[in-house]
């Protein structure tokens, strides 16, 4: 089965999320998406959940020579996160990617600017944390996402993501109390063959969304 949409996929998310609040395992929930991606799809949860969404702005950590290949990721300042399996094929290490991990931290500053502007992330301690994206192939990113938002205390940390393969939603089981995947298939090949519509999203479409959710920020 395909999504039309990140907003139908974001819709098909939000009936599950909705039925597991029913059952009072989630309080004070907060949804955090990455963007771009994942906003449209986490928009459709804040709304039908009606909870406060935010972004969580994740680097990728790109192949010398290939910045289109992505071969880790950060979060903030915190440590950079690398898909290990993909150096040891690629024959690099950790300590020579620092120029590549560098500027990767210089985007997620850039990019948390223009999405935010002046205006401060929000405190999940003692929230219920719902990390959001459109899908998850490697998942390095979500890795990476998990960890920044662990380390502000959350109540309860879970990624949702319309679709990811069960190799990826299992490793991931590690970082978040709950993996919520409405698709898992065996051979998932790209995200975007799951969806009819997988535009890229612009910055502008992710600056539209936070300003209907934060109108004074």
């Amino acid at each position: 089965m395909r999504f039309r949409s990140r907003e139908e996929a974001g819709q098909e998310l939000a009936v599950r999320m909705l039925e597991w609040a029913s059952s009072g395992d989630l309080a004070n929930v907060t949804v955090l998406a990455l963007p771009r991606g994942g906003v449209p799809v986490g928009v459709e949860i804040a709304r039908a959940m009606a909870v406060p969404m935010d972004v969580l702005v994740v680097g990728r950590i790109g192949v010398p020579g290939s910045p289109e290949v992505g071969i880790g990721a950060v979060a903030g300042d915190d440590p950079p996160v690398f898909d290990r399996t993909g150096l040891h094929a690629l024959h690099l290490s950790e300590d020579k990617l620092g120029s590549e991990v560098a500027r990767a931290r210089v985007e997620v500053h850039r990019r948390e600017h223009v999405y935010r502007g002046g205006r401060a992330a929000g405190d999940v301690r003692g929230h219920s944390v719902v990390v959001v994206d459109d899908g998850l192939a490697t998942g390095i990113t979500a890795r990476a996402a998990l960890r920044h938002v662990r380390r502000g205390g959350p109540l309860r940390l879970t990624l949702a993501v319309p679709v990811c393969s069960p190799r990826t939603a299992a490793a991931l089981r590690d970082e978040a109390d709950d993996v919520v995947a409405l698709h898992r298939p065996e051979r998932l090949g790209s995200v975007g063959e799951w969806y009819d519509d997988f535009h890229e999203v612009s910055d502008q479409e992710v600056l539209d969304a936070l300003r209907v959710l934060h109108p004074a920020g």
